[in-house]
């Protein structure tokens, strides 16, 4: 089964755009992440609904931070993502008619549960602030750089 990496790619996506001194195009953001503008302007939809960037159309144009850093949290960027599965397991089928399947069900059901919601609470405690510090204190490290145009090679 195939990950969801949405959520790490637009945290990537928002920690560049930090660093940037103005708008940034979805061209460029696709070139850093080694993707098709396209799938930018998709994942970064969601996050333009909840008001944590802006877009804006034609020369000079981009996306833009919109949001206080310290007041949103990986959690709410999840949220904005569209809530995308957490767990790649799952029960074999939802609905058994067989008791020791339903047994199983119900064990698994519970674990999964709990599962998520300690990943969500953990998300919870993380802010967009807290990350893009982590990062410039990377970057300010000796060896640390940061390319203009987000270039990755």
């Amino acid at each position: 089964m195939r990950r969801d990496s949405r959520l790490s790619g637009v945290l990537h996506i928002l920690l560049h755009m930090v660093q940037q001194d103005g708008p940034v195009t979805s061209e460029v953001l696709a070139k850093a992440m080694d993707t098709n503008p396209v799938v930018i302007r998709q994942n970064m939809a969601g996050l333009r609904d909840a008001g944590y960037v802006r877009s804006e159309k034609g020369h000079g144009g981009g996306w833009t931070l919109a949001c206080d850093l310290s007041r949103v949290t990986l959690r709410d960027i999840y949220n904005a993502l569209g809530c995308p599965s957490l767990l790649a397991i799952g029960n074999r089928t939802e609905a058994p008619g067989c008791l020791v399947e339903q047994a199983v069900n119900a064990a698994l059901n519970k674990s999964f549960q709990d599962a998520e919601g300690l990943l969500l609470s953990s998300l919870g405690k993380v802010t967009l602030a807290m990350l893009s510090a982590d990062v410039s204190g990377h970057l300010a490290a000796p060896g640390g750089f940061h390319h203009p145009e987000m270039d990755h090679e």
